[in-house]
């Protein structure tokens, strides 16, 4: 193994960037392995455990910007650090150049004067200013970054609030305004429906299975995972609700997040009801009363929240579905009858934090007790989120795991390792997971998590195993990797795909308890 490696003082990378600079990397010659990562203690531990560092660089940092090769030959790894510059700044753009083009937010202004939106992604330390800054300058924020303290969001959205402004987050991965996208975002269909929610991957997976079904969405607008937390009490969700009340072209308003306090939710509810259209809100396994308000359908899973949207957009009130899923218990039946002894645990794989959420919600009715470093109930928190327990599903794009390096939706390289390990045990029956479509996700999500499939089926199969992979692809066919491509990239590798997640989650349940019969949804 011939190694090298560098460290950049305060030169912080989104996760888009990080991952195009790791794939750049990885595909020059002779190149084996690259990565770029922000040099956090977990992130270099990684690396030294991968043997591409020694040891970690004295007074480095999460700011840092880290870049470790593997390559057949010393002369090759140093050429590749070599070319790093080159490689963050554009061809025929000096950095110098790149840096004079886009100062600040006054610059960015006086190149595009009709911006009423910023989108923010810089470390938390630094995000409170800059979301002040575009504020003040009577500007909407879309606030990529993380790690703000819940003291700042409050005191930004109540600041915002006051002057009509919406702060989308932070840590809000998607939204889509009035047909564009901000990070994660799908390409969805118009329509008569406007979408508020505190959750990313569900945001995506309501609009895109609406658009798949015929309908579309007017805004998708994000507010961020603790919007609607006791703390801060719905700010930006109210806000949002009022926009949206008042225009004309959204006949349907639909929440989603997961459940709130009793407070905040009859603040949301009464919101709803003041703008006097028809509404579904999915709040993620609520054990809330349905509303007084016959005119507010109150649900608890995605998939019933885009049906029962759906209901309301065609004017009779029932609940559509995509229909059965052919064959699929003839093919699950295969899997369940070629179990070894022993082999009976369901290890869930996610990118997408609420799709996470929303399969042990239903698994959990199935399985008993799914363990989780995201759990829906805090006594089955995984003590060590690498070290699954049972049944076991993980949201790999928690903090813990996506601070200073890329997304799962943009890198698949850490679901890939995890993929393996869990196929490797012998206790597993089935793998779930998502693949997450859309602008900024990898070109292509599906492809990349081929080669882990593959080679996890072989080895079973050497072993006299058999394993079921479950999958749902979230995304849309006008999405720039393709809703059919990819699901069908997966089916040839035999995975059982489902044209929603929580169908995903019953059928992968249903193998894993050997066939007992189950919340069986719309399957």
């Amino acid at each position: 193994m011939a190694t090298a490696s560098i460290i950049k003082k305060n030169h912080y990378q989104d996760s888009l960037k990080l991952m195009q600079l790791s794939r750049k990397l990885s595909a020059l010659p002779g190149i084996r392995k690259a990565s770029a990562i922000m040099a956090t203690e977990a992130n270099l531990k990684m690396l030294r455990d991968a043997g591409l560092i020694a040891e970690a660089p004295d007074g480095a940092n999460a700011n840092d910007l880290i870049v470790a090769v593997d390559a057949e030959s010393e002369s090759k790894a140093r050429g590749a650090i070599d070319m790093l510059d080159s490689l963050i700044t554009p061809a025929g753009v000096s950095r110098a150049g790149a840096a004079e083009a886009v100062k600040g937010l006054d610059s960015a202004l006086n190149i595009f004067p009709g911006a009423n939106i910023a989108l923010i992604s810089v470390p938390g330390e630094y995000a409170k200013l800059e979301c002040s800054k575009a504020i003040e300058k009577g500007l909407h924020t879309f606030l990529f970054s993380d790690n703000v303290t819940i003291e700042e969001e409050i005191e930004l959205k109540r600041r915002a609030s006051g002057r009509g402004l919406l702060v989308m987050g932070p840590g809000c991965g998607t939204a889509i305004i009035n047909g564009t996208g901000l990070g994660f975002a799908n390409v969805v269909n118009k329509g008569p429906i406007g979408v508020v929610a505190a959750a990313g991957t569900g945001m995506q997976e309501v609009t895109s299975l609406l658009s798949n079904w015929g309908t579309g969405i007017t805004h998708a607008i994000g507010v961020g995972g603790r919007d609607l937390s006791g703390e801060v009490g719905g700010i930006t969700t109210l806000d949002a609700l009022r926009i949206l009340g008042g225009d004309n072209d959204t006949k349907v308003l639909l929440v989603v997040s997961k459940p709130p306090s009793k407070k905040v939710a009859e603040k949301i509810l009464a919101a709803i009801g003041e703008t006097r259209k028809p509404a579904v809100v999915c709040f993620l396994g609520h054990d809330l009363r349905p509303p007084g308000d016959e005119n507010i359908k109150l649900v608890s899973t995605l998939e019933e929240a885009a049906f029962s949207a759906l209901a309301l957009v065609k004017g009779n009130g029932k609940k559509s579905s995509p229909g059965p899923v052919k064959d699929w218990k003839r093919q699950a039946g295969k899997y369940i009858r070629a179990r070894k002894r022993g082999q009976r645990y369901l290890r869930g794989l996610f990118s997408g934090g609420t799709l996470c959420y929303e399969a042990q919600q239903i698994l959990a009715r199935t399985l008993g007790d799914v363990y989780s470093n995201a759990p829906l109930d805090k006594k089955n928190k995984l003590k060590d989120s690498n070290v699954s327990v049972g049944n076991t599903c993980v949201d790999l794009g928690e903090e813990e795991f996506t601070v200073g390096r890329p997304h799962p939706m943009i890198d698949a390289a850490l679901r890939s390792e995890r993929l393996l390990r869990e196929a490797a045990k012998p206790e597993v029956a089935v793998i779930l997971f998502d693949v997450v479509l859309g602008h900024v996700a990898s070109p292509d999500p599906a492809g990349d998590l081929v080669p882990a499939i593959k080679t996890a089926k072989a080895s079973a199969r050497k072993k006299g195993r058999s394993i079921a992979f479950v999958a749902h692809v979230c995304g849309t066919e006008r999405d720039p990797q393709g809703l059919k491509d990819q699901e069908k990239k997966l089916m040839k590798e035999g995975v059982m795909v489902f044209p929603t997640n929580a169908l995903a989650a019953r059928a992968a349940g249903f193998i894993a308890a050997g066939g007992r019969d189950i919340d069986r949804g719309i399957l």
